[in-house]
């Protein structure tokens, strides 16, 4: 007897229980073949390609004997169940598809994804909140995370690295949303921005020798404005044999030296015990003998800390912050350095940062959906109770990559690494690469 035939019912065993408003024959199969997936496979392994593979043969053979369904309607019934078992269901075919950068669930019936900077609504549907719900569960539950009414939010991320952020009711008024930020299947270098129009040659040029010539860099940036993927280009510049640590909200920073050592916070269990944070893992990173620390972003007290190890040696330190343009990257430190609960002078704060921070590279993303670097801005010093800034290139609509004639104080220091920036580069017109 087919699956369809047993669970409509038959004479022998009673009619079926009316159902209002009736689901298809489509549906009434997928939820059978999910109950007997489940109940087959419930002491299967999840995991490798043995038991993905798996999964595809059973759901094959539970359908093999519906006689009413045609090969093409077979073949999309076992794709479909075949990525609510092992993928993200309807999400599957924007995961899959790398021309996609970002996923936005708004509730069963409004999925959006980012394509080429640009949003777009796509045709995909949930059947209802619900089903958001379970894919939502089977994200976060193998990270030992929690989603429910006294737990409303969760960040969580794929075994990709691709970064998950669910809200469910009572906050999401709409239904649950749930963002996902995919994670690319190759880290962008410098070269590849070059080229997409990112930066000028001139630019990677001094970015390059910055780098490698240990100075701390602040990113930074508005949402979505590309901070990590600059952040992990930037970092490719690292020279081989140096001891780096990494520190994130959730791993996505991809560095390609040998000697790395990647941190993540932790947030607190169930019994609200166990928090891990950016803070703690700073300090707690200067104990391990880095010659780098790459922080993912600095948001609170942790800034402190930083500053503090550039400030001690650990020069070379990479890391990004929100803001909106370079002089806003100093205000927000000075705010996060509050967060850290010290009572200190805004001028000791001031100083602090001053002489920890070398160069801001801010990136903006316009209104085309292209992300460019605007400003890599150096940080030269204090004069009475202002952080004095210098713009060193700069990028202008309908102007393009442009250097401001100014050449940067740390140079010199450059040298002592070993490492010369061509001086042409800095000449207005003879860098310019629009």
């Amino acid at each position: 007897m087919s699956l369809y035939k047993r669970l409509r019912g038959t004479e022998e065993e009673g009619p079926a229980t009316e159902l209002a408003p009736e689901p298809s024959r489509a549906e009434r199969l997928r939820l059978l073949v999910q109950q007997r997936l489940a109940a087959d496979m419930a002491e299967a392994s999840p995991n490798g390609e043995a038991w993905k593979e798996e999964v595809r043969e059973r759901i094959s053979a539970l359908l093999r004997d519906e006689p009413d369904l045609g090969p093409l309607e077979r073949e999309t019934l076992v794709a479909t169940l075949y990525a609510q078992v092992v993928g993200l269901g309807p999400l599957q075919p924007l995961i899959e598809d790398p021309s996609i950068s970002e996923i936005m669930v708004n509730g069963s019936a409004q999925v959006y994804v980012e394509r080429a900077g640009r949003l777009q609504r796509t045709s995909v549907r949930f059947r209802d909140d619900k089903e958001i719900l379970e894919l939502i569960e089977r994200i976060v539950a193998p990270l030992g995370r929690r989603i429910d009414e006294s737990s409303p939010m969760v960040d969580a991320r794929l075994r990709d690295g691709s970064r998950v952020n669910a809200i469910i009711p009572p906050l999401a008024l709409r239904g649950p949303s749930l963002t996902i930020r995919k994670f690319p299947e190759r880290a962008m270098t410098m070269e590849d921005l070059e080229r997409l129009g990112s930066v000028s040659a001139g630019m990677v040029d001094l970015l390059r020798a910055a780098v490698r010539g240990r100075l701390n860099i602040v990113v930074s940036g508005g949402t979505a404005s590309g901070k990590t993927t600059l952040l992990n280009s930037l970092s490719a510049f690292i020279p081989d044999g140096e001891r780096i640590v990494t520190i994130e909200d959730a791993a996505e920073l991809r560095l390609q030296q040998d000697h790395v050592v990647s941190l993540e916070t932790r947030p607190a269990n169930l019994e609200g015990r166990g928090e891990v944070s950016i803070r703690q893992l700073v300090r707690n990173a200067l104990r391990m003998r880095p010659d780098r620390i790459v922080v993912g972003e600095v948001r609170a007290g942790e800034a402190l800390d930083m500053l503090q190890a550039m400030n001690t040696g650990h020069d070379g330190s990479l890391t990004t912050v929100h803001a909106n343009a370079p002089r806003d990257v100093l205000s927000r430190i000075e705010t996060m350095v509050l967060m850290a609960g010290f009572e200190l002078p805004v001028r000791a704060i001031r100083e602090q940062i001053a002489s920890a921070l070398d160069l801001v590279v801010h990136a903006q993303r316009m209104r085309d959906g292209s992300r460019r670097v605007t400003h890599i801005t150096e940080v030269q010093g204090m004069e009475g109770e202002v952080i004095v800034l210098q713009d060193l290139f700069r990028y202008r609509p309908g102007d393009g990559f442009a250097p401001t004639g100014l050449r940067p104080r740390f140079l010199e220091r450059l040298e002592l690494y070993g490492h010369t920036v061509d001086p042409r580069i800095f000449q207005p017109g003879a860098a310019r690469d629009v």
